[in-house]
């Protein structure tokens, strides 16, 4: 099981310049994980590309269905303290934490 986090999930369904490399990532890699976060920040930039890149509604819809189908049974949250616990060793902020 391999973390990602939303860059990489959008790598996945829209294309750009990582997308080939993060295609090859699932193949190889098939079982992902990610912070419940992902949902959120999806969102935000399925709008984004609703908004600037005419991405359409159903596609957006569609597209987080098939991210959140990948991802609903490794989807979690984190304990605050450990995150705060993180960020102090590692000097890292809380969000990279």
């Amino acid at each position: 099981m391999i973390v990602v986090d939303t860059n990489v999930i959008v790598s996945l369904y829209l294309p750009g310049p990582q997308s080939g490399e993060v295609q090859r990532l699932l193949r190889e890699h098939p079982d992902w994980a990610a912070p419940a976060l992902w949902r959120s920040e999806m969102i935000n930039v399925l709008c984004t590309y609703m908004r600037v890149r005419g991405l359409t509604l159903p596609q957006s819809l569609e597209i987080f269905e098939l991210a959140d189908e990948l991802l609903s049974s490794n989807t979690f949250t984190m304990s605050p303290l450990k995150v705060l616990e993180v960020s102090n060793r590692t000097g890292c902020s809380g969000y990279d934490s």
